[in-house]
């Protein structure tokens, strides 16, 4: 039986996203870009288990490279930064379509806003997709909660300069999680097994089905 992909190779292999057998170079090459791979995929985990071992560099045209991340960010802010994992982890369990490039569009933007903002400029230019501007909009609006509550209760403040560099950190990490493939949820994976008793992040029913 050849692969339906490529109708050139035969099919070995069983794809849960397709739910029939494909060649085991196809499953390489699409996957996670023309297949949407489900998290449990062996294959997947394989693929992501091996890039991790060999993370990538960051290209010196990097967005937001130039900034110098404070040494005492994380442990100076470790709640926020939990919080703001924990408000992308629920946006992209309900909305299942959401992979990295959205989230690192939504984190790059919003740390864009953020950075005019504590220049003394108020501006805006969150992404145009629909699921980006979602995200975007989720995530300004709680760290916008964030601050009113701060005040409200006479805590110390959440300054918009810490809230710009947990962004940026959030952004890179995310940069070197992710594997550039369109419909790579490996960071977001990441960030959902940071809150393993969430039940609001509880990821669908598996697709496998022994062939």
């Amino acid at each position: 039986m050849f692969c339906p992909i490529c109708r050139k190779r035969k099919a070995g292999r069983f794809c849960p996203a397709k739910t029939e057998k494909i060649c085991a170079q196809c499953c390489g090459t699409e996957r996670e870009i023309t297949i949407d791979c489900p998290a449990d995929c062996a294959y997947l985990l394989s693929a992501h288990r091996y890039e991790e071992q060999h993370p990538p560099a960051l290209p010196a045209d990097t967005p937001l490279l130039d900034v110098q991340l404070s040494s005492g960010i994380i442990h100076g802010q470790p709640q926020l930064l939990s919080a703001l994992a924990f408000t992308i982890s629920k946006f992209c369990a309900a909305q299942p379509n959401t992979a990295d490039p959205d989230v690192l569009a939504a984190l790059q933007t919003l740390a864009e806003s953020y950075k005019t903002l504590i220049a003394g400029i108020v501006y805006e230019q969150p992404p145009v997709p629909a699921l980006q501007r979602e995200l975007y909009d989720s995530l300004a609006a709680f760290l916008t909660g964030a601050k009113r509550q701060a005040q409200q209760a006479a805590a110390a403040s959440v300054k918009d300069g810490d809230i710009f560099q947990l962004l940026v950190f959030l952004f890179r990490m995310g940069l070197l999680r992710a594997n550039g493939r369109s419909r790579s949820r490996r960071f977001i994976e990441f960030l959902r097994g940071q809150f393993p008793g969430g039940q609001e992040l509880q990821r669908e029913d598996s697709r496998i089905i022994v062939p």
